[in-house]
């Protein structure tokens, strides 16, 4: 065996095609000892030389042709004698006829599947346009890191001659791009994200997702990688800036416009809140004191009804006429149809209010519901007319105050025929008198 490689039957040297480089993306092979470019041998590459290719590599051999360059692919790990069996492209090359040891025309490139590459960027200071304050340009500072790998290896190969492949200018392109599309991103985010660009420094998480998509896209139809991903690490306002004060002022005007306006209408709510709380709680008592507030009722009912008897006088109603212009007499018609409408006001006022205690509960006992208390409604004959009906309460105020006395007659359901009001064991007490008080000395 001999310092270089194995010596074949017909005296060559046989080539350990191989990388051992520790740090690469694309690395094109060479003779040891030989710096690149020196020799022409690693370019001639012997027939039945060894190839090796580790784990995460693929080994690209390009042969040079007239009507272009054709490759064979070697993805690792493997490690192989060259032939025609596994070069595919180099067994269909007619014309060349290769014995043991006769060296062919190719070239050898390693590329790197394993190694992710990662890129710092930094962009200085541009200005950044809120869509609601256009006159306020901020300028703002974005830094970060681009990771990115190969994964079509293939499709990379279309897009990069790899005789000429430079990773620091690889890197320096892809630096450029990045810088370009996030500059273009973050310039649009107040408007395309609806973010104040006095908060955009906060909103590096969303303004990041928004970026990472389409610029892993435009990577990998322009440069044939894959964007592992992107890393904004900061973007910063300059806050000393004379236009970053200006836009504060103002939105700080307008915080503080909106600020009163929500104080106020926030009162107001707590107003009517109150009032509708006050409004319920005054209706919860009213209802659970249903009972007197229906006695209030109908002692209101009883005085406007006195009130408006006293002022029947006035309209002629219950006068004495004593005959033409001074003729003595009494219009008892017009005085009962007074005494009807007020009874039915207030049988209507005492009916509803019967009505609303309905459903309400005694609070002495939960849960049981007082029945109506029903009572006898009679007739009156007024005139030789039937008036009425009314019931025992009304007629006791009518007694009392001598609209009807004992000899009137009086008519309800179930009885045959009206009969005088004394006569009737239920109205005997509407006309019974108080009988004198007897002397102390007796």
């Amino acid at each position: 065996m001999s310092l270089f490689g194995i010596r074949n039957r017909t005296g060559g040297f046989m080539d350990e095609i191989r990388c051992d480089e520790p740090s690469y993306l694309i690395w094109k092979w060479h003779p040891p000892g030989v710096q690149r470019g020196e020799d022409s041998r690693e370019n001639a590459i012997r027939w039945g030389s060894s190839l090796r290719v580790k784990d995460g590599e693929v080994a690209v051999l390009v042969y040079p042709q007239n009507n272009g360059v054709l490759q064979d692919y070697l993805v690792g790990p493997c490690d192989v004698i060259l032939t025609t069996a596994n070069l595919p492209v180099l067994a269909s090359i007619v014309g060349l006829a290769y014995d043991g040891g006769t060296p062919f025309q190719a070239e050898v490139y390693f590329i790197n599947l394993a190694r992710i590459i990662q890129v710092k960027f930094g962009i200085p200071f541009f200005d950044v346009y809120d869509p609601r304050f256009a006159d306020f340009g901020v300028p703002v500072a974005v830094r970060g890191t681009v990771s990115f790998s190969i994964v079509d290896y293939r499709e990379f190969i279309k897009l990069h001659r790899l005789n000429n492949f430079s990773l620091v200018d690889f890197q320096k392109q892809i630096q450029d791009v990045v810088c370009r599309y996030v500059k273009d991103c973050v310039a649009n985010a107040p408007a395309a994200h609806n973010i104040p660009v006095i908060q955009i420094e906060s909103r590096i998480a969303q303004i990041n997702d928004a970026i990472e998509y389409d610029i892993g896209e435009r990577l990998k139809e322009n440069f044939g990688v894959f964007v592992n991903g992107i890393d904004i690490a900061a973007i910063e306002i300059d806050k000393a800036s004379d236009r970053y004060r200006q836009l504060m002022a103002v939105t700080r005007d307008i915080a503080a416009a909106k600020m009163e306006a929500e104080t106020t209408d926030y009162v107001e709510r707590l107003r009517i809140q109150r009032e509708e709380g006050q409004y319920a709680q005054h209706k919860t008592t009213q209802s659970a004191n249903m009972s007197a507030f229906q006695i209030e009722k109908q002692a209101e009912v009883g005085v406007a009804g006195a009130s408006a008897l006293g002022q029947m006088g006035g309209s002629g109603a219950g006068g004495v006429s004593f005959g033409g212009d001074g003729g003595i007499g009494f219009n008892p018609a017009a005085m009962m149809a007074g005494m009807a409408v007020g009874g039915a006001v207030g049988q209507s006022i005492a009916g509803a209010m019967n009505n609303m205690s309905g459903g309400v509960t005694n609070p002495m006992q939960p849960g049981v519901t007082p029945p109506p208390i029903q009572g006898s409604l009679f007739h009156v004959a007024v005139n030789g007319q039937a008036t009425g009906p009314y019931d025992i309460s009304i007629l006791a105020q009518m007694a009392s105050t001598g609209q009807i006395t004992a000899n009137c007659l009086v008519w309800k359901a179930g009885m045959t025929e009206w009969q005088k009001a004394g006569m009737i064991d239920e109205l005997k007490p509407l006309f019974s008198t108080i009988p004198p008080i007897p002397s102390q000395e007796e």
